[in-house]
C-alpha cells in the first residue's frame, strides 16, 4: 500500500478538493484508491454502506475514488455541539459527548482508532490519500496530535503543504508553518501546492522560484481558482442568495448556530429560476415563497435561537399570506407540537415546545439512526432518495399524512392546507424530477430545469481532476506516491 497525506496552511486552504482530486485522478487510472482523513470535525456528515457516519467531505472523495463510503475512511468525527463540547464519533458509532479539555487528553486512546481503521483500510486498497485537519501548525494542540504530523508520523507517510493564494500571504503561510514544524515533520513535508490562483502565473514565478529556494521543497503546482466549483463543502455556508436577474422562486434557509447537512441546498444553488438566501443572526428574514428550516444537530438549542431572532413570528406571517414551509430532519421536528430529550442527547436535558404547525411530538432516544434511503415522493409518485441521521422517534396524528415513504415506511408529515412539510431525508433535492416535484409544490409554474446533482458531482470532480492533470508536475507526484 502506497500513501500520501495532504495537509493545509489553514482551514478551507483547499485539502478537502484536492484530495478528491487526485482520488479521481488515480480511479481513472485504474488505480484502487480510498481516502482518509483521520480526524474531522463537521456537522456535515454521510451515511456509509457499514452503516455508520463519516464527513461529508471524506464521502465526496470517496465517490471520486469510485468506492462505497466505509467508516474506516474517518475514523474520529467530531460533531460540536455547543462551543467548548461535542459529540464524539468513532469508526462512525457515537462514543460520547466530550468537552475540548476531555477530548485533548483523550486523544491518545483515540490514535488507537485511527490507527486500527487505517490498518483495515491499508488491506483493502493499493493507495490511500489522507487529509489532515486545520493546520498542522497550531502548537496548542501538537501534544497528542492525531489529525496531522501526528498521523503522518505514526503511518510514516509523506506530506505535501497546500496553501490558499486568493486569501493572500501564501508566502507566509507556507514558509511559517514549515518553521512551526519539527525537523522530522519539515522533512517529511516533501513539497507545495499553491491553490486557487487568479491571473498571469508569470507574476507569480519568481516567488516559487524564492520559495523552493528558501525551503529547499519543490512546488508542485500551482492551481486556477475554479469559477463555480460546487462540491459537498465541510462547514461554510454563503449568506447570499445568487442575485441573478428576477428569480422565478425565493427559498430562504435561517443559518443555525449547529446547522448540520445544509449540502442538502446545493441543488438550489444551481437552479436557475431559485434565489436561495442563508439568513445569518440579526438579519430580518427577507420576502421568500419558501421557508426551509434546515437540520441542527442541538435541534432545541437551535429553535430557542429561531425564537429569539424573530422567526416564529416571521413564520407564521409567511403562511398567512399562502407561503410554503419545509422542515429536514431537526427542521421537521421543530414544526411539532415538543421536543422531548430527558437524557440530554441532543444537548441539556428537557423539553422544548415546538411551533405547533404539525400535530406531533419527538422524543430523543438513544441509539442514532443512520440508513441510506430510498422511496417515493407522494403523491406525485416520483423516486427519491437519500440518507437519515438522527436521534429523534416522532409520533402523533399528522404522521398519518406522510411527505414520502422511504425503504416501504412512511415518512414525514403534510398539513391539510399542503403549506407545512417535515421529512427526515437528506438529500431529497439532489434529484432532479424530485426536486421539480417539491418546488412546484411551492410555486414554480411547469417543469422547471431542475440539476441533476447526482450527475453534476461527478461532472465537477472530473472538472477538478482535469485541473489538477494539467497544473500538477503528475511525474513526480506519482513518484512521491509511489
Amino acid at each position: 500500500m502506497s500513501a500520501l497525506m495532504i495537509q493545509g496552511t489553514t482551514s478551507d486552504a483547499g485539502k478537502s478538493t484536492v484530495v478528491a482530486g487526485l482520488c479521481r485522478m488515480l480511479a481513472r487510472r485504474g488505480v484502487s484508491v480510498a481516502p482518509f482523513k483521520p480526524q474531522n470535525m463537521a456537522l456535515n456528515s454521510a451515511v456509509t454502506e457499514d452503516g455508520g457516519e463519516i464527513g461529508r467531505s471524506t464521502a465526496l472523495q470517496a465517490l471520486a475514488a469510485g468506492v462505497a463510503p466505509h467508516s474506516d475512511m474517518n475514523p474520529v468525527l467530531l460533531k460540536p455541539e455547543s462551543d467548548r463540547g461535542a459529540q464524539v464519533i468513532l469508526r462512525g458509532r457515537v462514543h460520547g459527548h466530550m468537552d475540548a479539555l476531555d477530548y485533548h487528553g483523550y486523544k491518545r486512546e483515540a490514535m488507537a482508532s485511527v490507527l486500527a481503521a487505517w490498518e483495515a483500510l491499508s488491506s483493502r486498497y493499493d493507495v490511500i490519500i489522507a487529509e489532515g485537519a486545520g493546520s498542522p501548525a497550531e502548537i496548542n494542540l501538537r501534544t497528542n496530535d492525531i489529525a496531522n504530523m501526528g498521523f503522518a508520523e505514526a503511518v510514516d507517510c509523506p506530506v505535501l503543504l497546500v496553501g490558499d493564494i486568493d486569501r493572500g500571504g501564501v508566502f507566509a503561510q507556507l514558509v511559517g508553518t514549515l518553521e512551526l514544524l519539527s525537523a522530522s515533520e519539515r522533512a517529511r513535508t516533501r513539497g507545495f501546492i499553491i491553490n486557487r490562483f487568479r491571473g498571469d502565473i508569470g507574476l507569480l514565478e519568481p516567488g516559487l522560484e524564492w520559495l523552493a529556494e528558501r525551503t529547499g521543497k519543490p512546488v508542485l503546482g500551482t492551481l486556477p481558482y475554479l469559477q463555480g466549483l460546487l462540491l459537498d463543502a465541510e462547514d461554510s455556508i454563503g449568506l447570499e442568495g445568487r442575485g441573478e436577474g428576477e428569480p422565478a422562486l425565493r427559498v430562504v434557509v435561517p443559518a443555525l448556530p449547529r446547522i448540520s447537512n445544509h449540502n442538502d441546498f446545493d441543488p438550489l444553488r444551481l437552479h436557475p429560476e431559485v434565489e436561495l438566501t442563508f439568513v445569518g443572526p440579526n438579519q430580518a428574514p427577507p420576502r421568500a415563497d419558501l421557508i426551509i428550516l434546515p437540520g441542527s444537530k442541538s435541534t432545541r438549542a437551535d429553535l430557542d435561537w429561531l425564537r429569539a431572532q424573530g422567526w416564529e413570528t416571521a413564520i407564521r406571517q409567511h403562511l398567512r399570506y399562502g407561503g410554503r414551509l419545509l422542515g429536514i430532519c431537526g427542521g421537521f421536528q421543530m414544526l411539532g407540537q415538543a421536543i422531548h430529550d430527558p437524557a440530554g442527547l441532543d444537548g441539556r436535558p428537557g423539553t422544548t415546545s415546538g411551533l405547533g404547525l404539525l400535530e406531533f411530538e419527538t422524543r430523543m432516544v438513544a441509539g442514532k439512526q443512520l440508513r441510506n434511503v430510498t422511496g417515493r415522493l407522494r403523491p406525485e409518485d416520483v423516486t427519491i432518495t437519500g440518507y437519515e441521521i438522527h436521534h429523534g422517534v416522532s409520533e402523533g396524528p399528522a404522521l398519518a399524512h406522510p411527505l414520502c415513504e422511504l425503504d416501504g415506511r412512511p415518512d414525514g408529515a403534510v398539513s391539510a392546507d399542503g403549506q407545512v412539510m417535515g421529512t427526515y431525508l437528506h438529500g431529497l433535492f439532489d434529484g432532479a424530477e424530485a426536486c421539480a416535484a417539491l418546488l412546484g409544490r411551492c410555486g414554480l409554474a411547469g417543469v422547471a430545469a431542475a440539476v441533476d446533482y447526482t450527475a453534476h458531482r461527478q461532472d465537477e470532480l472530473d472538472r477538478l481532476a482535469d485541473t489538477l492533470e494539467a497544473h500538477l508536475d503528475t511525474d513526480r507526484l506519482w513518484q512521491l506516491i509511489g
